[in-house]
């Protein structure tokens, strides 16, 4: 990206605004990096405008947008924070700070890649922004990791993987998440890539007419039928996501099996217009029974809305639409960045109480203590943390969420850990199960305890899924002497 092409992006984005501080930024990383070259040979300071313009695409403020300028600065020039403080003010070199301090996230020794990952997530429960800064940045690494050499090329792949995009993930940023997946896919795994690339080829072409025919009817139906369109469009389904879905043993790896390869989204003005639309789409095709989803009612754990419908379109073939309002698009497509709010003297939040949606992330920061090795810290990060999520409820109707697979004794020990020492049984939905009973998006779960009880079963060691209830588990057993 050239500095001309990056100023006209930011001019689309703040037709209005005055510029200048922008421009001050570009011409100082422009000098600061001056005679430096990334590996492909182009100047470094166009890695710095790559990732300041997906910051814009993003929505970000025009701050953030300047530390995304600026982010390399201090790591790799001679020109220091307090330089960048004084000529672009507190919050810029707050958030140029917050990137330089985690460094590079190498695998240089365990300890220091797990202290790495710590502060990672210290700077992002502060400040957000400092993380998408690190997406931003990540997402241009990808797409220029063919001049690398190999290791290094799998090394990043597998760090995008699996930190970059579950982080993403669990902060709302789906689109961010498909794209560090897909750049990662072919480095990480080449042979399943080509694999996947072979089967969507053909399939792709024969979907999108069928597509085209079913986006025209229901354009069509909703003016029809005076509901508003914000807009209609079909979305196809990133590599690496469909990969996953081959791989479970329901699908087998049989491409006809996957629903949602193409979808149709629909995004309408209000909530309300989303139900009128659905209705008017269960009367165009006839639904698939038992895949209707409404996660505008039971929202994701991670802020997710939308309307999710598969029916059978015009040549029998399953469709999945997608029905949200613009606000839940947005949220859908950018997370966080979507709608992160600062105050308008825009001093940075590091200090402020730590924002509900980021309170979890605060808690990575804190778990280290509870292990006894790095390695058992990382794999707990890997699997309690960035692994896929579901969401269960208490019987008070309190949202408890948990990775794939967890058990009875994972929500016990999620929800405290006294509950967890105390627990005899268990109910789901009404139904009294066995600890070991993998639970499932939308269970609710009730513990039975027993007041007298102290200590856990060591047997349940093995029905825990979860590395912090094994290690609280561990922890009571050491304690008691088992």
């Amino acid at each position: 990206m050239t500095t001309d092409d990056f100023l006209s992006l930011a001019a689309t984005r703040w037709p209005a605004a005055d510029l200048a501080h922008l421009k001050q930024a570009v011409a100082f990383a422009t000098m600061a990096h001056h005679g430096q070259l990334r590996k492909s040979g182009q100047p470094y300071v166009t890695h710095s405008l790559a990732t300041a313009a997906t910051l814009i695409n993003l929505g970000l403020d025009i701050e953030t947008v300047i530390a995304g300028v600026l982010h390399d600065v201090p790591e790799d020039t001679s020109h220091t924070l307090d330089e960048i403080q004084q000529q672009f003010g507190s919050t810029v070199a707050f958030l140029v700070g917050g990137v330089t301090k985690l460094g590079t996230i190498k695998y240089r020794g365990l300890a220091r890649y797990v202290e790495n990952l710590r502060r990672m997530f210290i700077a992002t429960a502060q400040d957000v922004r400092v993380m998408i800064i690190k997406f931003a940045d990540r997402q241009h690494n990808l797409q220029t990791l063919q001049y690398l050499p190999a290791d290094k090329q799998l090394r990043i792949a597998r760090e995008s993987v699996e930190i970059y995009a579950p982080l993403a993930h669990r902060l709302g940023m789906g689109e961010m998440k498909g794209q560090l997946e897909d750049l990662a896919f072919p480095y990480l795994k080449p042979t399943e890539y080509a694999w996947v690339k072979r089967l969507v080829g053909e399939r792709y072409d024969q979907l999108e007419k069928e597509i085209e025919t079913m986006k025209g009817r229901v354009d069509r139906a909703l003016r029809q039928a005076d509901i508003p369109i914000v807009s209609i469009h079909g979305r196809r389904k990133y590599l690496y996501s469909l990969y996953e879905k081959l791989q479970r043993p329901e699908n087998r790896g049989d491409i006809t099996s996957i629903t949602d390869l193409i979808a149709i989204r629909i995004i309408v003005p209000s909530v309300a217009q989303c139900y009128n639309a659905l209705g008017l789409i269960h009367q165009l095709w006839r639904p698939w029974p038992k895949r209707f989803k409404d996660f505008i009612a039971q929202p994701k754990p991670n802020g997710y809305q939308s309307l999710h419908t598969t029916v059978f379109g015009p040549l029998g073939q399953p469709v999945e639409i997608q029905i949200r309002d613009q606000a839940m698009h947005q949220a859908a497509e950018f997370g966080v960045a979507a709608h992160w709010h600062y105050a308008e003297s825009g001093k940075p939040v590091a200090g402020q109480q730590v924002h509900p949606k980021l309170e979890w992330i605060k808690e990575l920061s804190e778990w280290k203590k509870e292990y006894d090795s790095e390695e058992q810290y990382l794999e707990a990060l890997k699997i309690d943390a960035l692994h896929k999520r579901i969401f269960c409820f208490t019987p008070n109707g309190d949202v408890i969420d948990l990775p794939e697979q967890a058990t009875p004794i994972d929500f016990a020990y999620h929800v405290h850990s006294d509950l967890g020492q105390r627990c005899v049984g268990a109910k789901v939905n009404d139904r009294i199960v066995a600890l070991d009973t993998e639970l499932r998006s939308g269970d609710v779960v009730e513990i039975m305890i027993d007041k007298k009880r102290r200590r856990p079963n060591r047997d349940w060691l093995q029905i825990a899924r979860t590395q912090t209830a094994r290690a609280r588990i561990r922890r009571a057993l050491r304690e008691s002497g088992s």
